[in-house]
């Protein structure tokens, strides 16, 4: 039963953020905890500022409850283009911290537009979705789609974040959901494993692999596709050969040692590869059932750097352990998992396809960050959602789901 009789919001939902959000807090007091601070509310303290951001949170949800749920797809199109102009500013107004100009400064805090233009790029792209006109089988309406997408992304990998960039392909999911044909995430699958395979294996493995997999399926065929299938083994044997170039000059050579790290190319413990290693170590030591709250070593010693932000989930692992950390990604994935079938019972195409906007969003942050905190994907930078230090991600995550709880409560009292 998703809802219970007379009741306005879906209180499952809202439980679970309550959750997530105090969890978070309490590890980010571990991870940020400070001895010889002499007051728990010393505003420089990060747990502190960030039990701030949470009371902050708060408000948010209230004037988001309080807002019709029409408006959200009414002004749509004008909260798109005011977080288009917000990441276009950044460029001449923009303060530059740890090499990134992704912050505007605002008295002793500071505000990153990206986290908030993730919300703005969902609604917008719901809106030309929904429109009676769009058919998502036309390729004019799939560049159009396509173009919502990535004008944001290109406006922020300048900066240069490359990681709040790559959120935004988690939107192809709900594209998928509205008609996509299911070739293009084969598309995108295929060029992500033979750019990987190609790393690992080298150009030549991968092409006779290519050749072998092509002629078993021509021969089980008849012959009868020879054609196209030996059209695409030339396309993909074409891209393997690409790949090293495309490593050497495009990829910086920090996101260069980053992949051979993962792939076991590279050891390095001290350089680009410490804060990965020292996580896995933290991770590592907290066993089934962790070394208890504020008892990490690793934590206590500020072994893991930005353990309060980026790598926030290695607090978790030792001092919550194995159990604790299961913990936390089953609530992770409650919450995705109710989000679509929230948004399968939606009655209005827009609010089903910003809910599903919202559940991507939300399933890739948490799965490249934990990835990436465990040592299993390359470090990209991007926060776990509810978990991570800072006011920008909390409250923009925040905006995003409960726009969506506002609008599934229009579609509950419409029934």
């Amino acid at each position: 039963m998703l809802k219970t009789k007379g009741s306005k919001y879906d209180w499952v939902t809202i439980f679970i953020y309550i959750a997530l959000v105090a969890i978070g807090w309490i590890n980010i007091y571990s991870a940020s905890f400070n001895e010889a601070s002499t007051s728990f509310f010393d505003v420089k303290q990060v747990y502190t500022k960030q039990l701030m951001f949470i009371c902050l949170s708060v408000l948010l949800i209230i004037f988001i409850l309080a807002i019709e749920a029409k408006f959200y797809e009414r002004f749509s199109s004008i909260i798109y283009l005011i977080a288009l102009f917000s990441l276009l500013g950044l460029f001449l107004f923009g303060k530059n911290i740890n090499g990134a100009t992704s912050w505007y400064a605002v008295g002793g805090f500071t505000i990153q537009p990206s986290e908030f233009a993730k919300v703005a790029t969902s609604l917008a792209l719901a809106k030309y979705v929904s429109d009676i006109q769009i058919d998502l089988l036309t390729y004019e309406d799939q560049i159009k789609s396509l173009i919502i997408i990535i004008l944001p992304a290109i406006l922020i990998i300048p900066q240069p974040d490359p990681g709040s960039a790559l959120v935004y392909l988690a939107l192809i999911f709900p594209l998928y959901r509205e008609g996509l044909h299911v070739m293009y995430l084969l598309f995108g699958f295929i060029v992500a494993a033979l750019f990987v395979a190609t790393l690992s294996l080298g150009t030549v493995w991968v092409s006779l692999l290519i050749l072998l997999i092509a002629g078993i399926i021509i021969f089980k065929t008849k012959k009868k596709s020879i054609f196209k299938y030996g059209i695409l083994a030339i396309a993909c044997i074409g891209f393997s050969i690409s790949v090293n170039f495309i490593f050497d000059n495009v990829l910086e050579q920090r996101h260069r040692d980053r992949f051979n790290i993962v792939l076991g190319k590279q050891v390095d413990t001290k350089s680009i590869g410490y804060n990965t290693n020292q996580s896995e170590i933290a991770i590592g030591s907290g066993g089934w059932t962790g070394k208890g709250w504020l008892q990490g070593t690793q934590t206590k010693g500020k072994f893991v750097p930005e353990q309060d932000t980026d790598y926030i989930f290695s607090t978790v692992g030792e001092e919550w352990g194995f159990l604790g950390s299961m913990g936390v990604v089953v609530l992770f994935l409650f919450l995705i998992i109710r989000l679509l079938i929230l948004s399968e019972r939606q009655k209005s195409q827009f609010s089903r396809i910003y809910g599903y906007s919202v559940a991507s969003i939300l399933f890739f942050h948490f799965f490249i960050n934990i990835g990436m905190v465990s040592g299993l994907l390359p470090t990209i930078g991007i926060p776990l959602p509810f978990f991570s230090y800072g006011g920008s991600g909390l409250w923009g995550f925040t905006i995003l789901l409960f726009i969506f709880i506002r609008l599934d409560a229009s579609n509950y009292i419409n029934h």
